[in-house]
């Protein structure tokens, strides 16, 4: 078990790490352009291609979905309770407590730990729970919604077109397959890589609200995350995809939100990084719990 365990965080530290201390030994990383490719062209071919070419039944991955839209429901007014009674801003930490890092973290997790199933089911979770938070999470932060910036995402027509084939039961012609597999199968090593360039520029400010908020991201996402595998009567990868996904650190984008939009980015900085590094600690811990 813990060689299996180790197998399975090995690349995610690794690839990450390479990031980091490429960063840090003074080389350049052009974030925005890597972000660009990863957001626009990448993560939408990986959802095509691994939803397009499923075995699995549609109802598991209706069922996925639902618990991705319950978890961001859940963590939105547990999250919103908390930061009432603890009387700190809405706007500038809802995110940090709301938005786990099921992408650059998640992602490469639900693949290594469940295969080509974990991957396609936590596509399905990272794309619902992506959607509503980078345009309705988004809109809290900054304090106004924007249906071009919904419209102009492309992990929506590559889900709806991918469903198309699902549920159709039309083979993908090969080209496309194989195209798309090419490109999609960039996304999860950029991922990392980015994520240990981003944590490497990151610096924790202030330590009691940062620590503060990252043992409620952590513990909270756990706790709903079991929550909803009951819930939904998930079992095997499903339960364990949406367990994983839940208990992920606090994403790097409530940072960059934060800074865009001036909601004291230095103690959501510092929630980024100390969930990151708890979460090092408890990846061991949570796979040893789901597998």
């Amino acid at each position: 078990m813990y060689l299996e365990i180790f197998s399975i965080l090995a690349p995610v530290f690794i690839c990450s790490g390479i990031g980091f201390f490429w960063s840090k030994s003074g080389k350049h990383y052009d974030i925005d352009l890597i972000t660009a490719i990863v957001s626009y062209i990448a993560t939408p071919c990986l959802i095509f291609y691994s939803l397009s070419s499923l075995e699995l039944h549609f109802g598991i991955l209706l069922s996925m979905a639902l618990a991705s839209l319950a978890a961001n429901v859940c963590f939105i007014l547990l999250g919103a309770i908390f930061l009432k009674i603890a009387k700190l801003p809405q706007r500038a930490f809802l995110q940090t407590l709301s938005f786990p890092n099921i992408g650059n973290i998640g992602l490469p997790l639900c693949l290594l730990a469940f295969g080509q199933e974990g991957l396609a089911l936590g596509i399905t979770f990272f794309a619902v729970y992506a959607v509503f938070q980078l345009t309705v999470g988004a809109a809290f932060v900054s304090g106004s919604f924007s249906v071009t910036a919904l419209l102009k995402m492309p992990i929506i027509p590559a889900t709806v077109i991918a469903v198309i084939f699902l549920v159709s039961g039309l083979p993908v012609p090969k080209w496309l397959y194989n195209t798309t597999k090419l490109i999609g199968d960039l996304t999860i090593p950029l991922m990392l890589f980015t994520l240990g360039v981003s944590l490497s520029e990151l610096k924790v400010a202030r330590l009691k609200v940062p620590l503060t908020l990252s043992l409620v991201r952590m513990i909270m996402g756990f706790g709903i995350g079991v929550l909803l595998a009951k819930a939904f009567r998930l079992e095997g990868a499903a339960s364990g995809v949406v367990i994983l996904q839940c208990s992920m650190p606090a994403a790097v984008f409530c940072y960059l939100f934060a800074q865009l939009y001036d909601q004291r980015p230095d103690d959501v900085a510092g929630a980024v990084i100390l969930s990151t590094l708890i979460s090092f600690v408890t990846l061991p811990l949570l796979l040893w719990y789901i597998l």
